[in-house]
């Protein structure tokens, strides 16, 4: 039987979702947990994979058993042996030929930046507290449309087939001193978030306009682009897929989040 995992993580002391040489990853925490309780190697496949310092509002993985009798059991036992910054919020079987990663239809990001300084979410969001225009932010967001290769936003010697994404949509937005940007695609090159962010803030800044912009994408270099926007400021924020409504994570409040 084949099951799918909704999680959530915080990254901070996570070398990213998957297992590392040298470093503590979540997938490893999560399959440590699941041969305690299971009793074998148990392998688990994630609908993709984030980086370092990056976090996950709802994170999909599928694993195969035979050995569940109560899901609700199954899932508190799993909590209890999991750390305080991984949750699994619910236990799902479905088809033996679904997949946690190749059959993601689409994935949503956001970015939090702090404009105040603020003791509860200095490690929730990113302290940037120059004024942006949000306005020029959005203005470019069309682009997005336009385009298929993010060659520019992804970091160099990745081991994909092609650097070419579908973004269906994106969009700033403020609610009192955070602000947030939103972006959904069928699929993110490393590290492309964090790129894309940071390059329009330079828009947001008036540094750079809607025309250079759009020359970054053209041309395809990611030496053109702007800087990298800190980790901790991400979030992976829904899963999509075409055969199965999830439940809904449990929401994040910021700046409530510690």
């Amino acid at each position: 039987m084949r099951y799918f995992l909704q999680l959530q993580y915080n990254g901070a002391n996570y070398a990213g979702w998957q297992i590392q040489n040298n470093a503590v990853a979540v997938q490893q925490k999560l399959q440590e947990a699941l041969q305690v309780l299971l009793h074998q190697p148990t392998n688990l496949v994630g609908c993709g994979r984030t980086d370092t310092g990056v976090h996950a509002l709802h994170f999909v993985a599928h694993f195969d058993t035979e050995l569940i009798l109560n899901a609700q059991s199954f899932l508190f036992s799993l909590n209890g042996l999991l750390p305080y910054d991984i949750v699994v919020y619910h236990l799902q079987q479905v088809a033996d030929t679904a997949h946690a990663r190749f059959d993601a239809s689409s994935r949503t990001y956001t970015y939090y930046i702090a404009t105040q300084k603020n003791a509860f979410i200095n490690k929730s969001a990113w302290l940037f507290n120059a004024a942006l225009d949000l306005n020029a932010m959005n203005a470019v967001v069309p682009l997005f449309l336009k385009y298929n290769d993010y060659s520019c936003f992804s970091k160099a010697h990745t081991q994909t087939k092609t650097n070419n994404c579908v973004i269906k949509y994106a969009h700033w937005q403020q609610q009192a001193d955070i602000i947030c940007f939103t972006i959904t695609a069928d699929r993110f090159l490393r590290g492309m978030v964090r790129a894309i962010v940071g390059t329009m803030i330079q828009v947001g800044l008036h540094k750079m306009d809607g025309n250079s912009f759009e020359q970054i994408i053209k041309q395809g270099k990611r030496s053109m682009a702007g800087k990298s926007v800190p980790a901790h400021g991400l979030y992976l924020v829904q899963v999509t897929y075409p055969y199965i409504s999830f439940l809904k994570p449990p929401a994040l409040s910021l700046p409530t989040l510690l």
